[in-house]
């Protein structure tokens, strides 16, 4: 788009001002922050050659590239994923509380480890159709212009979908207050090597999930059960290497720990799910290339050699 162009800078003002709708969406059809930001890149280089005649309204028009990328990308991604080495996880992203407290709490949810492994179960179309209408907000002759389909049709699809994902929520989750608790209490028994401290906090039949892609050391299987999580747990803490430490974060809109190696670089990101004061699973994300989005460890005098 050059200056001869009418919409030259007013569509660059526009594109900066939809850029953090876009990569929302982006990150929670892929859940990936790299493939979301090229996403987002690609749809800035296909703004800048859009005519006038092409964008009646530019939120419409960068909604649609972008669902389309995905589209496209998640379908090409699922032979990727059956290939995958051990079970996958989203790329963790870090985020800083939100100030609109009431707008938060829905888009957290969305953001949500548990909430986007969930999505994993929906095929690219209904996950598209899905995400545009519960959680953006589209009415249902947008979402049909957005993904290339009926309004009748998407109406069907956003059902199925919304269906498949509330039968496989938890039938209570916890708050953010209770997860917050119970990170403290799990990262402290799993410290000090407290069995019976990580028993009283896990539920009967949690599961943990480690994600190491095939890059580095990581349960290949889903770990099953208490008494298995909690030794694992322990385990993994005692062979920590020199000056290794964890920091409480906020991932993905909630509450998490981030595991540091002694150079300052991030080892891992844990997530956890909960309900009715137990931990229901752990996710544990320590494949190097999903932890590019984490930032080093700013040390401190506090911090162990």
């Amino acid at each position: 788009m050059n200056e001869s162009n009418p919409l030259s800078q007013s569509t660059l003002a526009a594109f900066d001002r939809h850029r953090p709708l876009l990569f929302s969406i982006a990150y929670r059809m892929l859940g990936s922050v790299a493939d979301a930001e090229d996403i987002v890149q690609e749809s800035y280089l296909r703004w800048l050659g859009a005519s006038e005649r092409e964008v009646r309204s530019s939120k419409a028009y960068l909604s649609t590239v972008v669902t389309r990328l995905c589209l496209d990308h998640l379908r090409s991604a699922r032979a990727r994923r059956e290939r995958y080495v051990g079970p996958w996880l989203p790329e963790p992203l870090l985020t800083d509380p939100a100030p609109d407290a009431a707008d938060a709490a829905a888009l957290e949810d969305s953001l949500s480890m548990a909430f986007l492994v969930l999505l994993e179960s929906l095929s690219p179309v209904e996950r598209a159709v899905f995400l545009l209408r519960e959680v953006f907000g589209y009415d249902y002759a947008e979402v049909a212009s957005l993904v290339g389909k009926s309004e009748a049709n998407c109406r069907q699809i956003a059902r199925r979908a919304k269906l498949s994902v509330e039968a496989r929520r938890p039938r209570f989750e916890g708050s953010p207050e209770q997860e917050e608790r119970l990170m403290g209490r799990f990262l402290e028994a799993s410290v000090e090597g407290d069995m019976e401290g990580l028993l009283s906090l896990l539920s009967e039949d949690a599961v943990l999930y480690s994600d190491g892609g095939g890059k580095t050391r990581a349960a290949l299987n889903p770990i099953l059960g208490a008494d298995k999580i909690a030794r694992y747990a322990s385990n993994i803490l005692r062979k920590t290497p020199p000056g290794f430490v964890v920091r409480r974060m906020r991932v993905n809109g909630r509450p998490g720990l981030v595991g540091y190696f002694g150079d300052g670089s991030p080892q891992s990101v844990t997530t956890l799910d909960v309900a009715e004061g137990r931990i229901l699973a752990i996710r544990l994300v320590l494949n190097p290339e999903k932890l590019g989005n984490v930032p080093r460890l700013e040390r401190s005098e506090e911090d162990p050699e």
